[in-house]
């Protein structure tokens, strides 16, 4: 798991948080109200209702955020250090639990990123170096989990996790479908994981 805390510290030097213990509260509380409110209103969400999620004032999220775009990057990064982190909770399972663990977690994580990064495709490219940190960064938390899975006889040799994480963010992204369908679907994908 040592590319986890590797790319972790990677993505943090992307992101600037404040030093003061009261600034960096108000950035953790933007960050977590921006990525409540871009799950459930994609790009809708305004800066406004973002501010009053979180319990502060417009200035403090200008101050944090002068433009939408850091915001949005800010919420992106948070949410891929989260999922990366993640892993670590699952390292002592049994490794088919150990990695469908995981995968339940990224589903909600795929749902609110394909927001993020949609609207962040519009000024960055698809492999600008924040992208392609974060997906290292995803892959070196999920794959010791998908190769202990391998190891063990659970999960087929023939996928990577690049594949499997695609699968889960296809599914996780699929508009005006019920959770209960999604939560159907990701099961059904995931048994196709396991060897004939």
């Amino acid at each position: 798991m040592a590319a986890t805390s590797d790319t972790s510290a990677d993505l943090t030097a992307f992101a600037a948080r404040p030093k003061r213990a009261d600034a960096r509260r108000n950035y953790d509380k933007l960050v977590a109200a921006a990525r409540e409110a871009f799950a459930e209103e994609g790009s809708d969400a305004t800066l406004e209702e973002i501010s009053k999620r979180a319990g502060v004032g417009i200035g403090t999220l200008y101050r944090h955020f002068p433009r939408r775009e850091d915001l949005l990057e800010a919420t992106y990064l948070g949410s891929v250090e989260e999922i990366s982190a993640a892993a670590a909770k699952y390292a002592d399972l049994p490794p088919w639990e150990a990695l469908t663990g995981w995968l339940g977690e990224f589903v909600s994580f795929a749902a609110t990123k394909r927001a993020l990064a949609e609207e962040m495709f519009a000024y960055l490219d698809r492999d600008a170096p924040v992208f392609n940190r974060c997906r290292r960064a995803i892959y070196g938390a999920g794959e010791p989990l998908l190769q202990r899975a391998q190891a063990a006889g659970e999960v087929r040799d023939d996928v990577d996790i690049s594949d499997v994480t695609k699968m889960i963010s296809g599914i996780a992204g699929l508009r005006r479908t019920e959770p209960e369908q999604i939560e159907r679907l990701v099961a059904i994908a995931l048994d196709g994981l396991r060897p004939a």
